[in-house]
């Protein structure tokens, strides 16, 4: 079985409140819910993937002292298993905007299961909950 690591951002703003990107038509897993993030490419570490995944994806400057690690998920599908570490940032530079057309939704905690998400994502809801409760 094919090993995938993939690393996730909970982006949190003044608020309180965790941003989501819905996967765009012509990806897997189109239409549900995930924290932003991406791949982890050949030569690079997490923190780095997830500065330029940041960027790539929502416009923004990360700083990675600003990354603080917060949990991680391992989830099975059917052709592959998933490794995602998640981190948790609250300060960035630059406007959040959706780079590759993706929909964001800025969300309260308690809300987190009101949207679909891939399997992998759902286990990390309690562990965004405890923090930001």
């Amino acid at each position: 079985m094919k090993f995938v690591l993939v690393v996730a951002c909970a982006l949190v703003d003044a608020d309180r409140r965790v941003l989501l990107a819905r996967r765009p038509e012509g990806k897997s897993m189109a239409g549900l819910w995930e924290f932003p993030g991406g791949k982890v490419e050949a030569g690079e570490r997490p923190e780095q993937s997830l500065i330029r995944e940041l960027r790539e994806e929502l416009g923004i400057d990360v700083e990675e002292p600003c990354l603080a690690p917060l949990t991680f998920a391992s989830h099975g599908y059917d052709d592959f298993h998933l490794l995602m570490p998640l981190y948790i940032c609250r300060r960035w530079n630059g406007t959040v905007s959706g780079k590759e057309g993706q929909e964001l939704a800025w969300v309260r905690p308690v809300r987190l299961r009101d949207y679909p998400m891939p399997e992998a994502d759902i286990p990390l809801i309690p562990h965004l909950m405890d923090v930001l409760s």
